[in-house]
């Protein structure tokens, strides 16, 4: 078990490695998109960090995605970048368990609606604010920050959010989290504190979101609400995640990387229909997919079980 496990982590260190040569390596166009597929991924494994296991559908990706941009966008100019990512994620943990506390309680629709409807209410919040007291609707962002620096960025988020994830499944939180997935009031029975776990998860997975936007804020030198809390974002990381299967870590890569290219794609070409086309896509993957890529190669290694048996030795 050792040596596997010294394997995979040399293999991943190569890897890592490997990745982090892509901004000398590759024009302005392939590094842009590279960031598209780190942002996309990060974003995707750590909604599926918390919906992945509890089985909550998040809609508040671009509530904590938009605190992190426009934190940048207020603070970027007057502290140092570091202190800027901190400060963001504090906002976003703050938020996080302010939310956690008032509506995890709540399950299924109810939830999905309650987080949709807090990715609105902060926007309208932050649009009131800009007109009313910074008499501005959106804030120009001039850090000394480079492309470089934000796929770099990025690709330390994507290593950690996948450590952080390895480590929660073989804890006890992870173990309690995926009690809670299968049958809350069993969990509860059980002696779990079920509000402190789901909070906890909740909050790491919303400080990793809102540091993706945090980082992503000085790609654009403009922001406003409508773009830092641009709703479609919380809609294309739960196709991702749900198309490569948010149950296991590593099942929202399989879909945030196919996927990401396929927007890019149609974006570019049908940017009138967009939304139409992702819809289809969305209602293609829930009917066909509704344990996305990772549940259907598990199907099909599970089917494959008593064919090998029978196979004479």
């Amino acid at each position: 078990m050792n040596a596997r496990l010294a394997t995979f982590a040399l293999l991943t260190a190569a890897g890592l490695s490997l990745m982090a040569m892509v901004p000398y390596l590759a024009n302005a166009y392939w590094l842009a998109l590279g960031i598209s597929l780190l942002q996309y991924t990060v974003l995707a494994t750590a909604w599926g960090l918390f919906s992945g296991p509890t089985r909550y559908v998040s809609l508040a990706t671009t509530a904590f995605f938009g605190v992190g941009a426009y934190t940048v966008a207020v603070l970027g100019e007057a502290l140092p970048w570091p202190v800027v990512l901190a400060v963001a994620a504090m906002l976003g943990a703050a938020l996080a368990v302010l939310v956690g506390l008032s509506t995890l309680r709540l399950s299924g629709v109810y939830f999905v609606i309650f987080t949709f409807g807090l990715a609105e209410l902060i926007r309208q919040l932050v649009v009131w604010f800009e007109v009313n007291k910074s008499h501005v609707l959106g804030r120009y962002v001039f850090v000394p920050v480079t492309q470089a620096l934000i796929y770099w960025q990025l690709l330390a988020l994507a290593a950690a959010v996948f450590a952080l994830g390895w480590l929660i499944a073989r804890s006890r939180l992870g173990f309690a989290l995926r009690i809670i997935g299968e049958d809350e009031t069993v969990a509860t029975h059980c002696g779990i504190n079920t509000t402190i776990a789901k909070v906890t998860l909740f909050v790491i997975s919303a400080t990793v979101m809102t540091l993706v936007g945090a980082v992503m804020a000085p790609r654009w030198t403009y922001i406003e609400p409508s773009i830092a809390f641009n709703a479609m974002i919380s809609f294309q990381v739960l196709i991702m995640a749900l198309l490569g299967g948010a149950h296991r870590l590593w099942g929202p890569v399989l879909g945030a990387v196919p996927l990401t290219l396929l927007f890019e794609l149609l974006s570019a070409n049908f940017p009138n229909t967009f939304t139409i086309i992702l819809g289809c896509i969305f209602l293609v993957i829930v009917y066909l997919l509704p344990r996305g890529v990772v549940g259907l190669i598990e199907r099909r290694r599970e089917t494959s079980v008593p064919v090998q048996r029978r196979l004479p030795a």
